[in-house]
């Protein structure tokens, strides 16, 4: 009997037969020819994969009908037993590992390395009602060599078992709380309201910084700023003493200063060493790459995916800035192909004398847990998909080859003088050895520095010049998606309890792989815009926050939640029971359709667009982020008309058309091959907003 590997995506389990199996070759079945890679046929193994989920938790109506419509006596919807359900249109795949299950010997795991690989593998089991042997291929990296070593040291699969009980643990909470969290608030608010475990605190962090942006009061300020000199050596300094608001103490000290000479009272000097910024974790390299280039943090995922899925940088998906011991050797492997690449010149100035496993500033296992920091692999590109994916490579390479530097050294001079029983103060940076700067010299955001600076600190100084600095108070800085999911991840800090506050020390505010697809649900539920690289919160946004605090379940809008969860989840998986934990959320959410039930109904603040009257049942329609749907959806009319259709988007005119006329005039579409074609869309069902596409006759 074969044994059956399954990856959690097709370029991972091209990967695994890569290395397993030395072919990558795909055998399409009798039973699906037509579509290509189902699985990879081997004379010992098999191997197919899960496209992602495969599998996910059931929605209510498929616990109970009555679900379908929104009310609050239904409320709290809490299943027993949570059912599993297949997603939409991967009932093929689901067959097909079925097929091969039965006839394997037993099944490899070969899903992501964490926790949600962990639950999409088992997922498929539960559903399948796979009653197979297990065991763990547990790897970071899709190189052949990791793929081997893993192979060689898989474990039995019931060793995870607590690692999925918390997974599924996770995914059942966040069921919950979203559901329940959403039905009640959008039903006693009659406005669609999405509320969540992650999705609220994240809100409330932008809501929070609007907040302090809308109320801040501007100041004026001012500085005194002079030009010393002492023989052979200018220098700058700045008046030291408490903010000056009135600017004729400022002139008083212009005056009072200007040609005198000065005393030098203190004058330190000291060596700094600035060792190479971490290795990049998703987190950072998605806020760097926002800076650098403008991605988007899902924009830089999935990039970051494609790169990985092509075997060009390790798994992506990370939070950690660190490697382990193992990793070491592979680091100096890769660092000697570079050598053969553009980055020859900087590879020659580079030593692998500085990446050994002593090295706390990269080497450290105990800052790990699911996967290393992100690494070039050995498979060193020829080309790339797009110049996006050439950035990104970039980004990570050139942080990977800072390590091979050793620190940038600086010597810092820090002085104090005296002029007329007033204090200045100097701080002149002197670069004495660049170090790893030397990798990113064309980009180097360096302030200024001086070469040969040197005083007697016995010898008077000359207050050459003195002037007036007009300085204002500034606001605190809008987010932009790069600052936003480094202040998700860095959300524990704002933790009491200290247990909580550890258990979220590496997490924060959801995972490295969830925060972008956060951003992108923020939008799409109309809670946030974009204003070039920032992020606003809309007046909906702010008004479910205040809603929240108000209410007496302020906790929803706080990472406090998430680092009592964080805590829980990592005591089930060190063995704790799940049953303590999942009966806090089932009070938790009890308290919350509680206290909604019992707020004041809050105002409609609403950023969709009133259009017209639905023609199914006289409601109002209302344009929101995809379609254009009826204000009296709770109530059970069905009526949408989907915002793009065949590809094209559909104007307020069109609309209008469809509802009044019945169909649209005759409009211009694209095809696949740049050409054009015309058709009009015509209202087909006046109940459910069903639409169809009828093409211009051609011409005989």
């Amino acid at each position: 009997m074969a044994i059956l590997i399954i990856g959690e995506k097709p370029s991972a389990s091209k990967a695994i037969a890569q290395a397993i199996l030395k072919q990558t070759t795909f055998t399409p079945t009798k039973e699906h020819p037509k579509i290509e890679g189902k699985g990879i046929d081997g004379k010992d193994y098999v191997i197919t994969w899960c496209f992602g989920h495969l599998v996910t938790l059931a929605h209510p109506e498929q616990y109970d009908p009555k679900y379908k419509t929104w009310k609050l006596e239904h409320l709290p919807i809490m299943p027993s037993k949570m059912k599993l359900l297949p997603i939409p249109g991967k009932q093929a795949q689901l067959a097909y590992i079925k097929k091969l299950a039965k006839s394997s010997e037993f099944i490899v795991n070969g899903c992501d390395s964490g926790r949600e690989g962990e639950a999409i593998f088992q997922f498929v089991l539960e559903y399948l009602q796979i009653q197979k042997p297990v065991k763990r291929l547990w790897t970071s990296s899709l190189t052949v060599e990791a793929i081997r070593t893993a192979f060689a040291e898989m474990k039995d699969g019931k060793e995870y078992t607590s690692l999925y009980q918390a997974a599924r643990s996770r995914a059942e909470a966040d069921w919950i709380i979203g559901l329940n969290g959403t039905r009640v608030f959008t039903c006693k608010h009659h406005d669609k309201f999405t509320v969540g475990r992650v999705q609220t605190p994240t809100l409330a962090i932008l809501a929070d910084r609007q907040h302090e942006i809308d109320h801040f009061v501007e100041e004026d300020f001012y500085e005194v700023e002079v030009i010393f000199k002492q023989v052979g050596q200018d220098f700058k300094g700045i008046w030291q003493g408490p903010r000056m608001k009135d600017r004729s103490m400022a002139e008083t000290i212009v005056q009072k200063v200007s040609g005198q000479m000065g005393t030098i009272t203190s004058y330190e000097k000291k060596e700094e060493k600035n060792n190479p910024p971490k290795l990049y974790d998703l987190t950072l390299l998605q806020k760097e790459a926002n800076a650098k280039f403008g991605f988007t943090a899902d924009k830089t995922l999935k990039i970051a995916q494609k790169l990985y899925e092509s075997k060009k940088i390790s798994y992506p998906r990370t939070n950690s800035n660190y490697v382990d011991q193992t990793n070491i050797p592979f680091m100096h492997q890769v660092f000697e192909l570079l050598k053969k690449t553009t980055y020859a010149a900087l590879v020659a100035k580079g030593d692998k004398k500085y990446v050994h496993i002593h090295n706390k500033h990269i080497c450290r296992p105990e800052k790990i847990e699911d996967h290393h920091a992100i690494l070039p692999t050995e498979n060193i590109p020829r080309a790339f998909g797009s110049k996006d994916e050439e950035k990104l490579y970039d980004l990570i390479v050139k942080r990977f080859l800072t390590h091979f530097f050793p620190p940038a050294v600086y010597r810092v001079h820090i002085i104090l003088v005296d002029v007329k029983e007033e204090s200045f103060k100097t701080t002149v940076k002197e670069l004495l050895q660049s170090g790893w700067k030397v990798v990113y010299t064309e980009e180097s955001d360096e302030g200024p520095l001086v070469e040969n600076f040197s005083l007697d600190p016995s010898q008077p100084v000359t207050c050459q010049k003195a002037k007036i600095l007009d300085k204002k108070t500034t606001p605190p800085k809008r987010f932009t998606e790069g600052t936003l999911v480094a202040a998700m991840q860095l959300a524990g800090r704002e933790v009491e309890d200290e247990e909580a506050r550890e258990a979220m020390k590496e997490h924060g505010i959801g995972t490295p792989a969830t925060r972008a697809g956060m951003i992108e649900k923020l939008k799409a539920t109309q809670y946030i815009t974009t204003k070039g690289k920032h992020l606003y919160v809309t007046p909906k946004g702010m008004a479910l926050i205040a809603l929240i605090r108000k209410s007496g379940i302020g906790l929803l809008a706080s990472p406090t939640l998430t680092g009592q969860w964080e805590k829980r989840l990592n005591d089930i998986t060190k063995g704790a029971t799940v049953d303590g934990f999942m009966k806090n959320i089932q009070k938790f959410v009890m308290a919350l359709i509680d206290q909604t039930r019992n707020m004041e109904v809050l105002q409609k603040q609403t950023t969709t667009k009133e259009l017209a009257n639905c023609p199914s049942c006289g409601g109002t329609l209302f344009k929101n982020s995809k379609a254009y749907s009826c204000s009296r959806w709770k109530e059970g009319c069905s009526f949408k008309i989907w915002s793009k259709i065949n590809g094209k988007t559909l104007t307020e005119k069109n609309v209008q058309d469809l509802i009044q006329k019945g169909e649209t005039r005759y409009l211009k579409f694209k095809n696949k091959n740049s050409g054009t074609y015309e058709a009009k869309f015509k209202l087909e069902d006046r109940k459910t907003g069903d639409v169809s596409v009828q093409f211009r006759p051609r011409n005989n």
